[in-house]
């Protein structure tokens, strides 16, 4: 149990190319409101050897910074700690055992950043330390992780050393349970199946990631393992390097500088203009997140939130897109269905329709429409919404055999989340059940 929460936590970094961390800065709790301030050793260091965390955000440069208006916190430092899941599981272990009708905000923020693990995303960790550093690092068994996490879900009373090594693996984002895993020289997420899902959720996201990368899309590997029965989908991370090395990245909430609270503006749109503004190559960034809407939409993944985009931050400030990541095929139950974030172009009348059903319809004729937010002229975008279909049709069963679907999962998935009719109402007839 915890009996005072801390006010301040030390930010410590890993800078580009480098295997160990090294001092940034302090975060200080004011009341709420979060400041940072840099350190004076990263201060002194050239600016292309420590570069900013975040430089809209961060600046490098003396004295306590506040977050952006409308923020409680830098949203770079925000990304790096852990989201439901992973506050759920630091929660479990400080509050008690079952913390299923706690509040997250029982806990504050530098709470979860020092509770959970350091093997967190991105090139950041948080320590009470700015002279030493110290790992919370707590190994377990894949399979004794997955028990840790039913346990979890349950409520149930859990060991302290498995809640150790399942907080120390959870301070990734997202809200369906996994852990962080090393196997070998592989970085990996480990996410588990729940035992209430309704549905097969992992082989799904499997499938749907295999697609990606059919489809010509720079997504995560992934691989769907069976561990004591159950599914779990282990995904290559992007952000490891060899050799210790760290790569530092910004979720679409940062670069759109929003939070939990305002995330519901969250548009493709905004961040088509952000990437215009920060890309290294603004052209490649633009049709890759076309690409990616596409494919969220002929797969089903309504999930496609600020949370779920991100890029990696360069040594002079630029961004380049993460692979993609999360891309699930979301239950269904109907035909209609919007996207988590609005793709329509402003209205003539100078309004944006960022808000409506209307602007995030799951449909590819509304994608077509949209084309010019990305860049790309009608025919560009035709044919990367062709290609996509044709290759989804064609490989559809090699990628479900790569998920381990069985038959009657690909029949379910078929015409529901991948491909679901919907989504080719006025643009063309939807693709039959390819052959068996």
């Amino acid at each position: 149990m915890i009996s005072e929460s801390p006010r301040r936590a030390f930010v410590w970094a890993w800078l580009p190319g480098a295997s160990a961390p090294v001092p940034a800065g302090v975060l200080e709790d004011l009341g709420g409101i979060h400041t940072f301030a840099y350190a004076r050793t990263y201060r002194e260091r050239s600016r292309d050897a420590a570069p900013a965390l975040w430089a809209p955000e961060l600046p490098v440069g003396e004295g306590r910074q506040q977050p952006l208006d409308g923020l409680s916190v830098a949203g770079v430092l925000r990304d790096a700690g852990p989201d439901s899941w992973g506050q759920r599981v630091v929660m479990r272990r400080l509050l008690g055992h079952d913390v299923r009708d706690r509040d997250p905000v029982d806990l504050d923020l530098i709470t979860y950043l020092l509770e959970s693990g350091s093997d967190r995303a991105g090139a950041l960790d948080f320590q009470q330390s700015n002279d030493h550093y110290v790992p919370r690092v707590h190994a377990a068994p894949l399979e004794l992780l997955l028990e840790a996490a039913d346990v979890v879900v349950s409520g149930a009373e859990l060991p302290e050393p498995l809640a150790q090594a399942l907080a120390a693996g959870a301070s990734i984002g997202g809200a369906r349970p996994k852990s962080t895993l090393v196997d070998g020289d592989r970085s990996l997420i480990a996410k588990f199946s729940a035992l209430s899902d309704t549905y097969p959720v992992m082989r799904a996201e499997a499938v749907a990631m295999g697609l990606a990368r059919r489809v010509g899309i720079d997504a995560a590997p992934t691989e769907l393992v069976q561990v004591g029965g159950r599914d779990v989908l282990l995904v290559d991370r992007f952000d490891r390097g060899p050799d210790g090395v760290r790569h530092g990245f910004v979720s679409a909430l940062t670069m759109l500088q929003l939070d939990e609270v305002s995330f519901r503006y969250a548009s493709y749109v905004d961040l088509a203009d952000r990437l215009r503004e920060y890309a290294s190559d603004r052209s490649a960034a633009l049709r890759e997140l076309f690409d990616r809407l596409v494919l969220n939409i002929l797969v089903g993944n309504t999930d496609d939130h600020a949370r779920n985009h991100a890029a990696f931050v360069g040594a002079n400030g630029t961004v380049r897109l993460t692979p993609a990541y999360d891309v699930c095929p979301q239950p269904r139950a109907g035909q209609v269905a919007t996207q988590a974030m609005a793709f329509a172009p402003p209205d003539p009348s100078g309004g944006t329709p960022a808000g409506t059903e209307q602007a995030k319809r799951s449909q590819l004729a509304a994608c077509l429409a949209a084309a010019d937010v990305f860049d790309l002229t009608t025919a560009a975008a035709t044919g990367i919404v062709d290609h996509q279909v044709q290759t989804i049709v064609e490989q559809w069963h090699d990628a479900a055999d790569e998920a381990h679907l069985t038959a009657a999962q690909r029949r379910e998935l078929w015409g529901r989340q991948i491909c679901n009719p919907y989504a080719f109402e006025g643009h063309s007839t939807a693709p039959a059940h390819p052959a068996a």
